[in-house]
């Protein structure tokens, strides 16, 4: 499994994480315009996944509940979506 691979499955694994959060989960689907009944199509698509990580890395709280969930260390969902489309960000310099 490659790098861009594993970001994906984080990415999936926070999608499953912020499902099971009732008081996230309309937030998040208002913050991506997605339909309950759309997340299995999106879910596989990498943009899609880039977003689920912007919305997770929107709140420190969000960051540490999902991490401290799966037994993560809390710099490796950032470190995923510098790997998933969109999210190398601008180069100011």
């Amino acid at each position: 499994m490659n790098k861009r691979e594993n970001a994906e499955t984080l990415a999936l694994q926070a999608l499953g994480w912020l499902l099971g959060q009732e008081e996230l989960l309309p937030q998040f689907l208002g913050a991506t315009g997605a339909a309950p009944g759309d997340l299995p199509t999106l879910a596989a698509e990498a943009e899609f996944l880039g977003a689920v990580l912007d919305f997770l890395l929107t709140d420190d709280s969000m960051v540490m509940g999902f991490c401290d969930a799966q037994g993560l260390r809390y710099e490796v969902p950032m470190q995923a979506r510098l790997l998933l489309p969109g999210g190398a960000g601008p180069h100011w310099t």
